[in-house]
């Protein structure tokens, strides 16, 4: 039952996740976190090691690029490439990461940590069932796993490994063309594509590995954009309040109820949008109010910014006699649906991943994304780029986890991909 414990990738990426690599959407800095860099300098020795070609690390900003040579008669295909980030999320602790085996898994309840409680639970998550005689890779409870995304790492140097490894050798197992490699930094505060050199990379088209449970293939996300909304009130003693007072904390909120309240997080799934309030400070002077837009169709999501700025100015209008321009919004767009860019021109990279799946006797599970991906960006660089399964669930949180069989069907996902991509 141990033996999936030695595997190449899983040893790679029970090493990875003992790094500390969280990103910090706070910093300014890029990275946001210099200890990113720390596995960072691991990655780019290790493919130094393995004998990659045109290695080269940008130190400055965190990427690494590799490129793995074509076998002969392939060195004129248009390159294919993978791209994982190193950062974990900021939202749970990603220090002293211990990871716990569960082997032969029976389907029940799994004791992450006894002393505090913390259950994985199947009533809560499901689709543990899934899993049953399997071996899952769980945190202890005390952080996050950090499969997100050194489970995508440590299948993408092991797929390098096995093909860099046969060109060493000289078996001739493999056919395949130029495979380009990059690992990039602070995907997880939306800014994982910010210095990414596309030329550099040296792919015509590539995938991320950054999804979640085998078999999932996605390559429709939200269109996104963040919205700052400030309220300046006007502050008067309340007992001489009428008429006068303008408190900034009551029209924020009746800002919010404005808003079409089945378009929340809670209320919605597949392919519907929403609107996010993600934080919100107050008093009766000044209230800002920090919200999330998201939606796969892009004549909608204009529409829900429409509706913030039109409710700016409605409410602006109501209490004109109070204060000019109470309410002020700033919108930012993020990200936008990376379909835009695949379909239909560049559609054969979905089939060549089903194709792979089903040889390998891998459900594809094509499904929208409810988030982003750093493909989404470069797909609007030049760079098509759907995004693959890595394997985890539960991302961002005590309750991560990932099956260990999933790592090394992936790694073998990666080179079926490779080999059969043929122009």
């Amino acid at each position: 039952m141990s033996d999936i414990k030695n595997s190449k990738a899983i040893k790679r990426f029970l090493k990875y996740v003992k790094i500390d690599t969280q990103s910090d959407e706070n910093s300014g800095l890029h990275p946001s976190t210099e200890k990113q860099k720390d596995l960072g300098k691991i990655l780019f020795d290790e493919l130094e090691e393995l004998g990659a070609e045109d290695i080269y690390y940008d130190e400055e900003h965190n990427y690494i690029y590799a490129m793995i040579p074509a076998t002969e008669g392939r060195e004129h295909d248009k390159v294919l490439g993978f791209i994982s980030h190193m950062d974990t999320s900021p939202e749970t602790g990603g220090k002293d990461v211990n990871p716990q085996f569960v082997y032969d898994y029976d389907g029940k309840d799994i004791i992450l940590n006894e002393k505090e409680n913390i259950i994985l639970s199947v009533s809560k998550f499901p689709e543990l069932k899934d899993y049953i005689g399997k071996t899952l890779i769980t945190t202890d409870g005390t952080t996050l796993l950090g499969a997100d995304d050194k489970a995508g790492i440590a299948e993408i140097m092991s797929m390098a490994e096995e093909f860099l490894n046969d060109i060493k050798e000289n078996t001739g197992k493999y056919s395949h063309g130029k495979i380009a490699i990059a690992f990039t930094p602070d995907e997880e505060i939306g800014e994982g594509t910010m210095f990414f050199d596309v030329e550099r990379f040296g792919a015509d088209y590539a995938y991320t590995v950054d999804g979640g449970a085998l078999g999932e293939l996605e390559y429709e996300n939200f269109n996104a954009a963040a919205a700052s909304v400030k309220v300046s009130g006007l502050t008067v003693h309340p007992g001489e309040a009428k008429d006068k007072m303008l408190n900034a904390i009551r029209v924020a909120e009746e800002f919010d109820l404005s808003i079409p309240q089945n378009e929340r997080p809670e209320y919605t799934d597949g392919y519907e949008g929403f609107f996010y309030l993600m934080k919100f400070s107050g008093t009766t002077e000044e209230a800002h109010m920090e919200y999330i837009i998201r939606d796969h169709d892009r004549i909608k999501f204009e529409q829900k910014k429409d509706i913030l700025i039109k409710t700016a100015e409605r409410l602006n209008e109501k209490y004109r006699l109070f204060k000019e321009d109470a309410i002020s919004v700033e919108l930012r767009d993020q990200y936008f649906n990376m379909k835009e860019k695949i379909d239909p021109d560049n559609l054969f990279l979905i089939e060549d991943a089903k194709n792979a799946m089903k040889k390998l006797s891998i459900i594809p599970k094509i499904s929208p994304i409810r988030g982003g991906t750093d493909g989404a960006s470069l797909s609007f660089k030049g760079l098509p780029c759907p995004n693959l399964c890595a394997g985890g669930h539960n991302f961002h949180g005590k309750y991560e986890y990932v099956c260990a069989e999933s790592i090394c069907s992936i790694t073998e996902l990666l080179i079926e991909i490779s080999i059969g991509r043929r122009n």
